[in-house]
């Protein structure tokens, strides 16, 4: 195998464990902010603004995946 295919194969793989995760988060995230909504429904809104900070975190895991399997391709 060559350089540029090895890349090519750590790119892929990058962005895929990166989709799990962001997945796997906001999953969980999501999760937690439904048992919360249910049990106490007062605490809606504040807890929809921490959800929003999760998620949005968990995203930028993905994004920062996607980056590493660019340069890994050879695109950045």
């Amino acid at each position: 195998m060559a350089v540029t295919e090895l890349g090519q194969l750590g790119g892929g793989i990058a962005i895929g464990c990166g989709a799990i995760g962001a997945g796997l988060g906001i999953g969980f995230a999501t999760k937690g902010l439904m048992d919360a909504m249910s049990r106490q429904p007062e605490i809606a809104t504040k807890a929809l603004v921490f959800f929003m900070i999760g998620a949005a975190m968990s995203e930028a895991c993905a994004i920062y995946a996607l980056i590493v399997a660019l340069k890994l391709v050879g695109m950045m």
